[in-house]
């Protein structure tokens, strides 16, 4: 069976070259042209007739990473390849997962349709914002679990009274997920918002005090709920309180409210390349997952033992 073809969006290139690197082959060549307007089109420089192409590439802020995403995708169906797997490490626009007010689009159903509309026959992500995204998809959509990565280095930590938190109601499921494999108590944070990204008040279910507090959440935004919740929890009588989220979007000021918030250590893949660096992120690799994933899509065997969740 001919080895499958990895090539790169923009905004992914360093992730790709590491997902590459770890399938045991060199990303293909792709070439983006730009017009002075700000238009954009994206070239391969090798054939992939016939050929099975993995194109990797989070689909973050700005909108131009999901349009780079649907010119690659439909550029590769163009060229005759035969099967063009989107490898979405952080799959954009899941919040908007359902109508929860009145005239507002659902789009993440939006970007399903594009991405197959543009030729996608299947899909590799991790972590949606929410599972019942992949419902939306026609196309097969394999949904990998951070945990699988994240669990490994909680358990090298060692934390003695270790305790998993939601950081909201939404994410209980996730957390308990987290406590079973390590048998560890779980709390939750409540919260209610005035706006998206505004927190109007938070209380905590459960007892932290003496604990060491890790909350699990999917993504990152603007750090509000993480260190709001953090430096409660410290207020209450936690040991230390750490966080873990796959996806580090870390907008506005969120650098400036985790370096001055009590959380000990935030803990996040790579599925999108941080802005700046920081003392109090700790950066997890998601190439080897991807990796391993996409070599058992390329040869057609199970790719269960990857759910750890």
């Amino acid at each position: 069976m001919p080895d499958p073809k990895i090539f790169a969006c923009t905004q992914s290139t360093e992730l790709a070259e590491k997902i590459a690197k770890s399938y045991g082959t060199e990303l293909g060549k792709i070439s983006y042209a730009r017009f002075s307007d700000g238009e954009f089109q994206p070239s391969f420089e090798e054939s992939v007739r016939g050929a099975r192409v993995f194109i990797v590439g989070s689909t973050h802020p700005s909108s131009e990473n999901l349009m780079e995403m649907l010119l690659t995708l439909d550029a590769a169906k163009r060229a005759s390849a035969r099967h063009i797997t989107a490898v979405m490490p952080y799959f954009g626009w899941a919040r908007q997962d359902r109508k929860d007010k009145p005239r507002v689009p659902i789009g993440a159903k939006l970007v399903a349709k594009l991405l197959e509309s543009a030729g996608a026959t299947r899909i590799i992500t991790m972590d949606l914002h929410a599972d019942q995204i992949q419902g939306f998809f026609e196309k097969p959509v394999d949904h990998l679990y951070g945990s699988t990565f994240f669990l490994p280095y909680l358990r090298s930590l060692e934390l003695d009274n270790l305790t998993i938190a939601s950081p909201d109601m939404g994410g209980s499921k996730r957390a308990y997920a987290y406590s079973k494999f390590l048998e560890s108590d779980v709390v939750i944070c409540y919260k209610q918002r005035k706006k998206a990204n505004i927190i109007e008040h938070m209380e905590l279910i459960g007892e932290v005090k003496g604990k060491n507090v890790v909350l699990i959440d999917d993504m990152v935004d603007t750090a509000g709920t993480l260190t709001k919740a953090a430096d409660m929890m410290i207020e209450r009588g936690a040991l230390s309180v750490r966080a873990i989220t796959t996806h580090a979007l870390l907008s506005g000021n969120a650098y400036e409210r985790i370096e001055n918030s009590k959380l000990t250590e935030l803990i996040v893949s790579d599925s999108i390349p941080l802005r700046q660096q920081s003392p109090k992120v700790k950066v997890l690799s998601c190439a080897d997952l991807f990796a391993d994933v996409m070599h058992r899509v390329h040869h057609n065997t199970s790719i269960s033992s990857k759910f750890i969740m």
